[in-house]
């Protein structure tokens, strides 16, 4: 008597086989996928423009194929190079000092052992992220205001004469910097805090049971929590060097800082918008992204060399 021949499935590998296990997850992704192909993939076809003298009546398949016409008048325009001064200084200053900030932000947070006032910090510092750049530059327009803002009060009250800080040159970068760390520090100490809480609460205890103080376990246990996320984070914050925030300076600028806040994104809405130089701007933009792609990749293989830690 032989036994019964028993039917068993063999289980579905590969995409098809996570596709149909995973579907739910999948179908979650769809929105964000269609966003990135109409807003970011499918406009790139109009890149073309940047090697035609683009006429919007005649369209892409009727403008005129020119070439590196544009990029030529591109490096060759007197205003270009004081724009592109002027961005890499303010990313700079942006970088040196905004991106550590939240890192700070984190560590004091994770130190901080009442629950409730952790949570009211943490509300606290998030807020500005969600207020509008147009919001946030008349707050701090009126705060330093020369005849009715408080540090000019101050300043007054102690003997010295008012500063009309964002409408002078020699403070506007700063403005522009500490006020883009105000807006960002908050919400940019999420990703580090999520970090901190992956770290296994049993080496902070061995670390205090050894005699380690609260500095000592913050530089060997948190600190190499978070490299791995710092390293990414920079890698991507070095593509956004020359991608400068136009609703924040456009907002703060005036004809008194042209000279030291006139980024490349106000130059490009001054010559597309304003001047109708449709082709041009879009060189100009090409030019932007093909360099912030480089400095990516540069980042990225230098973290490679380094340390263990990088994109791919």
């Amino acid at each position: 008597m032989t036994a019964p021949k028993i039917k068993t499935t063999r289980s579905k590998t590969g995409f098809l086989g996570n596709l149909s296990q995973y579907k739910e997850y999948y179908i979650m992704l769809v929105p964000g996928i269609l966003f990135f192909l109409v807003f970011c993939y499918g406009p790139m076809y109009g890149l073309i423009i940047a090697f035609q003298d683009y006429y919007p009546l005649k369209g892409i398949e009727g403008s005129v194929f020119v070439g590196l016409k544009h990029f030529k008048s591109l490096f060759s325009n007197p205003f270009f190079l004081s724009v592109l001064k002027n961005t890499l200084i303010i990313s700079l200053y942006k970088l040196l000092i905004c991106f550590p900030a939240p890192i700070f932000l984190c560590l004091v947070l994770n130190e901080i052992k009442n629950v409730r006032f952790k949570k009211v910090a943490q509300s606290i510092s998030y807020l500005p992220h969600f207020v509008s750049w147009v919001v946030v530059s008349g707050i701090i327009i009126e705060f330093l205001s020369p005849s009715r803002g408080p540090i000019n009060i101050l300043l007054q009250n102690l003997g010295f004469a008012p500063i009309f800080f964002v409408g002078n040159a020699k403070y506007f970068r700063g403005v522009l910097v500490l006020s883009d760390m105000w807006k960002s520090i908050g919400w940019g100490s999420i990703v580090y805090l999520a970090a901190v809480t992956s770290v296994d609460p049993a080496l902070y205890e061995a670390a205090e049971m050894d005699g380690a103080g609260r500095i000592q376990r913050i530089l060997h246990i948190t600190l190499p929590a978070l490299a791995p996320i710092v390293t990414v984070m920079l890698i991507m914050e070095s593509g956004k060097i020359l991608n400068d925030s136009f609703e924040q300076v456009y907002n703060f600028l005036s004809p008194t800082t042209y000279g030291v806040g006139d980024v490349i994104s106000t130059f490009v809405y001054r010559m597309g918008i304003q001047n109708m130089q449709y082709s041009f701007t879009t060189a100009v933009d090409l030019f932007k992204n093909i360099i912030s792609f480089m400095l990516v990749m540069l980042t990225n293989y230098i973290a490679r060399k380094t340390n263990d830690y990088a994109l791919w």
